[in-house]
């Protein structure tokens, strides 16, 4: 089977390269990477011809978003799953793609999703914590948990049904999209208890109370735009079991 990561990335000189690597560096075989780069000015682009081989490809054009970049990059892909690795983060070992892709060989499984850790920049091998993800189910999602993203790798059929991201969002457009997914289709899912992805805060949704708020206020509009009964006490109680993860 094949597999598509897809990386979206714009003036990302200090943190591409590492990323890229995590890829190459993959002991699984049949791995196609696709960079979706919104025309950056520095040296992302030269970084990313070095590392990428004839089998991968390259698209520097503006965009109007990371969603908007992440959908480009659905619509080219054409291997059997589709998994995303932002320019921030890598995989947390040379085995990951290989172990996850064991089970979509194997099963009849649409998504298989694990861990992530977060770190800060420059401090690689300190993590300052980890997101064990929530099982993917409509409880959860009206409660504002899902699995974390970057840890998720998808079947390209289920974007076929589904369809793409919805750009109005700029945080959440992921939490939309598995909205949509859970209240119109029936999926297999397997969660792998371990960190499968190490990501590097300050990204959009982790660059402060701003960003918490928009990431807050996209979240409730996606549960509630498709449907799923929720109310503001449940969507916050998230934070509760936040804490018990730290516990």
């Amino acid at each position: 089977m094949k597999i598509n990561i897809i990386t979206a990335t714009y003036n990302r000189e200090d943190t591409i390269e590492r990323a890229l690597t995590s890829v190459k560096k993959q002991t699984y075989q049949n791995i196609q990477s696709i960079i979706i780069d919104g025309a950056s000015t520095d040296n992302t682009i030269n970084l990313v011809n070095s590392l990428i081989s004839q089998n991968d490809i390259l698209i520097s054009e503006p965009d109007s978003g990371t969603y908007d970049a992440l959908n480009k990059g659905i619509q080219i892909s054409k291997g059997d799953v589709i998994a995303f690795l932002h320019s921030d983060d890598f995989y947390s070992d040379t085995n990951v793609v290989s172990r996850v892709m064991k089970f979509f060989l194997n099963n009849e499984i649409d998504i298989v999703y694990g861990d992530v850790s977060f770190f800060k920049k420059n401090k690689i091998e300190k993590p300052i914590r980890t997101y064990r993800s929530d099982q993917l189910s409509k409880k959860n999602l009206a409660r504002g948990k899902m699995p974390a993203h970057p840890a998720m790798f998808i079947k390209r059929e289920v974007y076929e049904k589904v369809g793409l991201f919805n750009t109005s969002y700029t945080i959440a457009g992921d939490y939309e999209f598995l909205c949509r997914l859970i209240m119109n289709y029936e999926v297999k899912t397997i969660y792998l208890p371990e960190i499968l992805v190490k990501m590097q805060i300050g990204g959009r949704s982790t660059q402060g109370i701003k960003s918490k708020y928009i990431l807050n206020k996209e979240t409730y509009r996606a549960i509630t735009s498709n449907g799923i009964q929720t109310n503001i006490f449940l969507f916050l109680s998230k934070y509760f079991s936040k804490i018990r993860q730290l516990i």
